[in-house]
């Protein structure tokens, strides 16, 4: 047997809108919120993807960024230099110098691939987020601009003072110990015996 359904209450009239203007007054006795931008800068959180800020010294033009990015939206232009052998009878090595590194932020959609593929930090989150453009062309940015972004990019968090020290940390202490304790011996002159008093 079906459960019997309770009665639903009358309905008085004009009570919804009487719901709708409580809601309208508690709201204007409440004191705003609102930031008046751009007056008044927002408070970004720590981890804000704005732009990608560039570190030109560490780039080694590998293009891993390039090749991982799915929208395609770095360019990146180099050439190789010869660099002269350091010790007579070496040989001669190449290396790539940097000529364009841009992005262009109209197709970017700030997934952080290129920034995470960078085996030599040279990508970094910069929380900037002004940077709009009336025409699409001028969004993308050159590796002057880049390096500018790169210094408003946030100081790394502190370490977890219970972590485990890195393991290059520890290798490079020992090392230093173990050239210090070398150096020690070397460093300190050997005194002459004391002649004995009273020797005939």
């Amino acid at each position: 047997m079906a459960a019997s359904v309770p009665p639903s209450r009358p309905r008085i009239p004009g009570s919804g809108l009487a719901k709708g203007l409580a809601v309208t007054l508690r709201t204007m006795t409440r004191k705003t919120v609102t930031e008046q931008y751009p007056d008044a800068q927002p408070e970004l959180p720590p981890r804000t993807r704005g732009v990608i800020g560039l570190f030109e010294e560490n780039c080694t033009v590998c293009m891993l960024c390039a090749r991982e990015c799915p929208d395609w939206c770095i360019y990146i232009d180099s050439h190789k230099e010869t660099v002269p052998a350091a010790t007579p009878g070496g040989r001669d090595r190449s290396r790539n110098v940097l000529d364009r590194f841009a992005i262009d932020f109209s197709l970017c959609m700030y997934c952080g691939i290129c920034i995470e593929v960078c085996p030599f930090d040279a990508l970094f989150w910069s929380p900037e987020f002004e940077y709009a453009e009336t025409d699409i062309r001028e969004l993308t940015h050159e590796r002057d601009k880049l390096r500018e972004w790169m210094w408003t990019v946030p100081a790394p968090p502190a370490l977890d003072p219970g972590a485990e020290k890195s393991k290059e940390l520890a290798a490079a202490r020992r090392t230093a110990e173990k050239l210090a304790a070398q150096q020690e011996p070397a460093a300190a002159p050997e005194q002459p015996a004391p002649e004995q008093e009273g020797r005939e």
